[in-house]
């Protein structure tokens, strides 16, 4: 076993994931930063000065810089300890965005200065924390993927007051943000919701409908090319495409079996058409390999259509 995961094991039995954590002794830990650790080599060094001159001076002034050092420990813990650090709410996005993980930063009893929070490899947000009040803060992650996205533990440190010392700790809030497939725009996979000649009715239903033309509308990223109105291209009147109603009496399925290419590629065209027919208000379902939500419309079967896109395929 790697030092690295014995360190992360040891870690997480001291310090358990938890939605609120309040800094004290045991998760809090204090070491010289760069600053301090030049502060302790002059030390060492004013000190052999003072032995090999006997210089009563030089002793005095190095062991006064020496308890102030130590004094500094003490109010380097004190301007950590107590601290809470709640997780907040995240909201979900779309894989190739940015995830944002918001944080709630609070005193219970003095004021907390330059706290600084962030992930490994990224820049820290600094915030003061008055006393008896509180801040948040947001956290951004890539979300390279659909799926769940969990935030790693995140490095809590404060320099404060001299600058000498860092008082430092990992601290998991448990949070995770859903992430939906990303977008993609292409040609509308439709399934009739009726038993007989479904393919077929299927197969000719496009954009809103393939039965009752209902006149030309302004084109839109994902329209099919076969519904561009070419003539009134050609007289200057713009990118125009033809609206058909919807089928009377037909259910709009999209159908992932409807469509080609792998599976990701399904999901985001899948997701591109879901926020395209909430846009439109039109009712419509969606059908994977062991989910089927029914026809309707509205912000609760889109969240819920693109939860079902953003975790197919994930153990339940």
């Amino acid at each position: 076993m790697s030092l690295k995961t014995r360190w992360r094991r040891w870690v997480a039995r001291r310090i358990p994931a938890a939605a609120q954590v309040q800094l004290n002794q045991r998760r809090i830990f204090i070491m010289p930063d760069r600053v301090g650790a030049a502060f302790t080599v002059l030390l060492v060094l004013m000190l052999l000065a003072a032995i090999n001159y006997e210089n009563s001076l030089a002793y005095g002034l190095t062991f006064l810089l020496a308890a102030i050092f130590v004094i500094a420990i003490l109010h380097t813990y004190r301007n950590f300890s107590g601290l809470i650090l709640k997780a907040g709410a995240s909201g979900a996005v779309f894989a190739g965005e940015q995830a944002r993980f918001r944080v709630r930063l609070e005193s219970a009893e003095h004021a907390h200065q330059a706290i600084a929070l962030g992930w490994p490899g990224q820049p820290l947000q600094t915030l003061d924390v008055p006393p008896g009040s509180e801040r948040e803060c947001e956290l951004g992650l890539p979300a390279l993927r659909r799926g769940w996205l969990r935030a790693e533990r995140m490095r809590v440190e404060s320099h404060f007051p001299l600058g000498i010392l860092v008082a430092w700790s990992w601290v998991d809030l448990d949070q995770s943000v859903l992430v939906y497939p990303r977008p993609l725009a292409g040609d509308l996979p439709l399934a009739s919701g009726a038993g007989e000649d479904a393919e077929e009715e299927g197969r000719r239903a496009s954009g809103q409908g393939a039965d009752d033309y209902q006149g030309l509308r302004s084109y839109q990223p994902g329209d099919s090319k076969r519904r561009l109105h070419w003539k009134a291209f050609s007289r200057g009147q713009g990118l125009l495409v033809k609206d058909f109603a919807a089928l009377s009496g037909r259910d709009l399925w999209l159908d992932f079996q409807a469509l080609g290419g792998d599976a990701e590629e399904r999901l985001s065209r899948l997701c591109h058409w879901v926020l395209q027919l909430d846009t439109r208000q039109q009712p419509y379902g969606l059908r994977l390999p062991g989910c089927e939500l029914a026809p309707d419309y509205g912000e609760g079967h889109r969240e819920a259509c693109l939860r079902a896109l953003a975790l197919y395929g994930e153990r339940r």
